[in-house]
């Protein structure tokens, strides 16, 4: 995946996370209704291809087949197969990444939070499990959307760090760590987590390690360890 921490201990407002997808590769959206509809099936379609073949080897006419069309009418909406992939990503994004509650109120409970906003990450990511995948075979082999995945985790670190600093300051975390480096290794931590177990036991074929409730229990506790919040 990235290196996106749990979205629940970051704070609204600066620093939203950028954008997936190319903006040079996005289109205005369809002017009518018949073809916002035609639009919205070529980017189905193409997720399920996708996800399917990879990217490498994922064709444009397999594409129109999935979604029942011709060349001609996927080339009215989009121009390459590049353009396809970041109109999944725009769709997809906001459900891979936005999960869980993003501020700690001060009269708040800091564990309920990390717990709450943990297992909406893991259900997210359950969600999306082959596009995560996806997005690992792009970011090999494309450095433009490699830097556009790196400013979007970039921004939830910040996120995250601001609120752990907001902890600090309100004695409930170990002042003694630096608040960027703990999100920032907090988050590798909570995604190559998500990563092993939605992503390489089953392409493995194996059966689950752990039960959902098990993650979210050991991600939650080692937050919760890690900034010795009491």
């Amino acid at each position: 995946m990235t290196r996106t921490p749990p979205a629940g201990t970051g704070s609204a407002g600066d620093d939203d996370p950028p954008s997936l997808a190319d903006a040079d590769l996005l289109r205005t959206p369809p002017a009518t209704p018949r073809g916002v509809r035609t639009r919205a099936a070529l980017v189905a379609a193409a997720r399920v291809v996708f996800e399917r073949a990879g990217y490498l080897d994922a064709r444009l006419v397999d594409i129109t087949a999935e979604a029942r069309c011709s060349s001609g009418t996927f080339y009215t909406y989009f121009a390459s197969k590049e353009e396809i992939f970041a109109a999944v990503l725009e769709v997809s994004q906001d459900d891979m990444m936005h999960p869980g509650t993003e501020h700690v109120p001060d009269d708040g409970d800091p564990v309920a939070v990390i717990e709450a906003s943990t297992r909406a990450y893991f259900e997210a990511y359950e969600r999306n499990a082959k596009l995560m995948e996806l997005l690992e075979q792009v970011a090999a082999i494309d450095i433009r959307f490699r830097r556009l995945r790196r400013n979007r985790a970039d921004a939830f670190v910040r996120r995250n760090a601001r609120s752990i600093a907001g902890l600090q300051r309100r004695g409930l975390a170990d002042g003694g760590v630096d608040p960027v480096v703990a999100s920032l290794a907090l988050s590798g931590m909570i995604s190559r987590l998500a990563f092993t177990h939605f992503v390489v036991e089953p392409s493995l074929g194996e059966p689950p390690t752990w039960s959902s409730d098990q993650l979210v229990h050991a991600a939650t506790r080692l937050w919760v360890n890690a900034l010795r919040l009491d």
